[in-house]
């Protein structure tokens, strides 16, 4: 399951469950499409606290339409896991060079305000990662 919700700042991406890769193609599709006009300088919220790992399949559409985004002028995007499994999942497909400038995870089984400080990394730049434990951290 995926929904796009536009917002005055940018995107609000919900992704939950099993997301198939014809399903993935679907969202990069409309993607696509609502990007067409958009203009640079948006943030983008990207909410996957109830998704499951990937297919290898499904993973090359978030990677693409990663690209996507930032193409299309996307300034910071922060995503919401509920689980450093999934969170290693994303950092490797966002693999990048220099993605660790716009793009923060934040843990939400850890992290109580995650919501806030993920509006905080968008709309001021408050770095999540200085606020609570990082994702995947031993201690």
């Amino acid at each position: 399951m995926y929904r796009i919700e536009k917002k005055g700042w940018g995107y609000r991406l919900t992704f939950g469950g099993s997301v198939e890769a014809e399903e993935m193609a679907q969202w990069l599709e409309e993607s696509r499409k609502i990007l067409a006009d958009q203009e640079e300088g948006f943030f983008v919220f990207v909410d996957m606290r109830t998704i499951i790992p990937l297919s290898r399949d499904s993973q090359i559409y978030i990677r693409d339409g990663q690209r996507l985004y930032r193409q299309r002028g996307m300034i910071r995007s922060v995503v919401i896991v509920n689980s450093p499994v999934v969170a290693a999942q994303f950092r490797r497909i966002a693999g990048e060079p220099g993605i660790h400038k716009w793009e923060r995870y934040i843990d939400a089984s850890a992290t109580p305000n995650w919501e806030e400080l993920g509006l905080g990394w968008l709309f001021s730049e408050v770095d999540p990662e200085l606020a609570c434990k990082p994702i995947g951290s031993l201690s």
